[in-house]
């Protein structure tokens, strides 16, 4: 079934029901809207995109921070036979015109905060833009742009009833960049149907589940996890802020019982409650049922902090790349808490292997690059057919981790390909070291980097992020590694902020261009 036609469904089945909340903390703004109301307001927007000439395989940019409108506007862009091109909110002015330019667009959707960028490319857009619509307030939109509840208020809510078969393309979701350029995922209707699918199964939403959206919708992590709850018309909350006071007053105001969290917003909390800043009592809690994390390897030492806090929550990790449509390609599943740092086991309706430079299975144990396959699998790199030869063979899909699978059939993250360090000869993965660091009590947030040696070729670099209030000097890191093999002890530590994207990733393209420069010239401590 399309998901605009589970939208359909919901309006049929539970018109009257709330399906999203926006809370707004910071202004104390609260608005909701039904299943009906969500419907009829796609339906408004495919019908007005038509009327400007938007016709099913052309390509709507959506560019856009969380609020109530960004959903209705995603399905009503579908609802045309239209590919959806949302945007990530942290892209430059460069980027995006890019990203406009790779998806060959024909109508850019975007709000307030983006007005400044879309002028500085406007005029190189305008070469092949048609469209431009502004959702914000009146008081500033630009002349050029449309007044989106002005232009979707003449139009009736109708469905355009264009012919769409799942096998369509429905999107163009770019990678967040985190290893080069962002390239261009082209999913399908069977792509999102399945996201739908799997993430019902893995966390057996039920209607009366109240799921809390915290990362951007226009990563397939947070939209593809709400899935889960669209698929059986549950609420949803989505909560403009991620500060952990915020967090924990709206689960408890609006009664939500399903949470996924980046891990610094987990750590956030867990530092709040132990600082005293969060009181637990104060707060209604108990509805809340499973606590689950992804886009990224998660310390075991969180998870064990967490269930010390939260002893009644289940606990879920999920892997998935946007290549993959989302989270759930692997996941460690509830009842495995046993086995947390595990990624898991293949995903409901997923394969894997394993393999080695020559694609072939490696032996249990050792690490090799993740193969997997499945429905999720994109459909290639759109306008890229090198990028996708990369990825795509014979329909499993490259996914650039390596990987080891244990005795019970586990698999483990190990790191990224691309950020292995050779030093010395021996590859060191820094998800083992950061893990490690990640226990200290210090320490908020840490990441590992190679740097070049001329002796060594790379040494491992540790970009550590103390805790506030808290004194952390080079010679207590250094002791406290000094359980680790020596060739995986950091030979360099640096006290900074650990930069991380929307999602949670580090940034470690970043980190590399900003301390390579003057490797050379590092003491090795």
């Amino acid at each position: 079934m399309l998901i605009t036609e589970i939208l359909a469904r919901n309006a049929r089945m539970y018109g009257a029901e709330t399906a999203l909340i926006e809370r707004e903390p910071a202004k104390d703004r609260r608005v909701e809207i039904t299943w009906k109301e969500f419907d009829d307001c796609s339906n408004r927007i495919a019908q007005a995109l038509i009327s400007r000439g938007i016709r099913k395989g052309d390509k709507v940019v959506q560019l856009m921070t969380n609020c109530i409108e960004w959903l209705p506007i995603y399905f009503g862009i579908l609802r045309t036979g239209a590919w959806v091109v949302p945007l990530n909110f942290r892209f430059d002015a460069a980027t995006i015109l890019q990203c406009v330019e790779t998806a060959e667009a024909k109508a850019f959707i975007f709000g307030p905060e983006f007005i400044e960028r879309v002028e500085t490319i406007k005029a190189k857009m305008d070469s092949f833009l048609e469209t431009y619509w502004f959702v914000g307030d009146e008081s500033i939109r630009p002349a050029y742009a449309e007044p989106y509840p002005n232009v979707i208020a003449s139009f009736a809510p109708e469905d355009p009833a264009i012919m769409i078969q799942l096998t369509d393309e429905a999107g163009l979701y770019f990678t967040s960049g985190t290893t080069g350029a962002p390239k261009a995922t082209l999913l399908t209707h069977r792509n999102l149907e399945f996201a739908c699918v799997v993430e019902n199964h893995h966390h057996r939403q039920s209607h009366s589940d109240n799921f809390l959206c915290l990362p951007p919708l226009y990563h397939t992590g947070a939209k593809m996890h709400w899935f889960g709850n669209f698929i059986v018309g549950a609420k949803a909350v989505i909560l403009k802020g991620v500060e952990p006071r915020q967090i924990i007053q709206i689960i408890s105001e609006e009664n939500v019982t399903i949470v996924w969290l980046l891990v610094p917003w987990a750590l956030d909390i867990l530092f709040a409650i132990e600082s005293g800043e969060i009181k637990l009592k104060n707060y209604h809690l108990n509805q809340w049922r499973l606590m689950h994390i992804g886009a990224q390897p998660v310390p075991p030492s969180l998870i064990r902090e967490w269930k010390k806090v939260f002893p009644q929550h289940e606990y879920d990790t999920n892997y998935g790349l946007t290549e993959s449509t989302g989270p759930g390609c692997v996941h460690l599943g509830l009842e495995n808490m046993h086995k947390v740092g595990a990624i898991g086991r293949p995903g409901f309706d997923w394969e894997y292997q394993i393999i080695d430079a020559n694609l072939n299975p490696v032996d249990k144990g050792n690490p090799g690059e993740l193969m997997i396959k499945g429905p999720g699998v994109m459909k290639e790199y759109y306008r890229n057919p090198e990028a996708t030869r990369s990825v795509l063979v014979d329909g499993w899909l490259m996914t650039g981790d390596i990987a080891r699978e244990d005795e019970e059939g586990f698999i483990w993250l190990v790191d990224r390909k691309k950020d292995v360090i050779i030093t010395g000869g021996e590859n060191i993965y820094p998800v083992e070291i950061e893990d490690w660091l990640q226990s200290h009590p210090k320490i908020q947030d840490v990441a590992v980097i190679g740097l070049p040696s001329f002796r060594l070729g790379e040494i491992a670099t540790a970009i550590v992020q103390v805790k506030p209030g808290q004194d952390l000097t080079k010679d207590e890191i250094n002791a406290f590694c000094n359980n680790l093999p020596r060739y995986k002890r950091p030979r360099k530590i640096i006290f900074a902020t650990v930069p991380r994207n929307p999602t949670g990733k580090i940034e470690k393209p970043k980190l590399r261009k900003e301390y390579a420069g003057n490797a050379e010239s590092f003491k090795i401590e």
